[in-house]
């Protein structure tokens, strides 16, 4: 009986098996680039980072934090508990809010993808990052990305009629005003070490207020 073995190595394998786990695009085309002993699978991959297209070629299991901070230099996005627990790392993907500690990469070809350092248009700060600095809505800053990033989005989320866990009556339609404990249950993914959470709700207030013209 021969010993017939498919020409591939075990580290080609795992990492072949590795972009099938995390579904990778089909028109991304994988490369595998040997140096001495090791392989390693990169693909090329197109994002779309605040309205401006970059080219990347990564491993399949970078994530899309690691993406922004080592490889565009997009600093702001924060690196906390790196297991999508802290909230740090939040930036807005096709206007919705996710962790890109937990995101792969190649996952968002294709995708809008927007930072802290996209929300300033023609040099003017966000209006949430200007409420955050004139109610005081943060202390050591190391969070603050991630705060104003899915503050943005919860607002988004409210004019959409999405509920929450806070919301009184899911069988009628959102009242017109945001109350404290519905922002409070939007923002519970966003930990502040430093703990200024009265602060934070009082400038997601204050934008929410001044959008509505109350």
């Amino acid at each position: 009986m021969t010993d017939q073995r498919p020409d591939v190595t075990r580290r080609e394998f795992v990492g072949a098996a590795i972009g099938g786990a995390i579904l990778v695009p089909a028109p991304l085309a994988a490369q595998i680039v040997k140096t001495g002993d090791a392989a390693h699978a990169t693909l090329s991959i197109n994002l779309s980072i605040n309205n401006e297209k970059h080219t990347l070629e990564v491993e399949p299991r970078v994530t899309l934090l690691d993406a922004l901070r080592e490889r565009l230099q997009l600093t702001g996005t924060k690196k906390g508990c790196d297991h999508g627990q802290c909230g740090a790392c939040t930036v807005l993907v096709n206007g919705r809010r996710v962790n890109s500690c937990l995101r792969f990469a190649v996952m968002h070809e294709g995708d809008e993808i927007t930072t802290v350092e996209g929300l300033a248009k023609d040099g003017r700060l966000h209006p949430m990052q200007t409420a955050f600095v004139e109610h005081d809505a943060l202390q050591c800053g190391y969070c603050t990305p991630g705060q104003i990033c899915s503050a943005v989005a919860l607002l988004d989320e409210w004019k959409a009629n999405t509920v929450s866990a806070a919301t009184p009556d899911l069988s009628r339609p959102l009242s017109n005003e945001l109350s404290d404990d519905e922002i409070r249950e939007r923002m519970s993914g966003n930990i502040c070490r430093c703990g200024a959470y009265p602060n934070i709700v009082t400038a997601v207030r204050a934008v929410y207020q001044q959008e509505a013209n109350l």
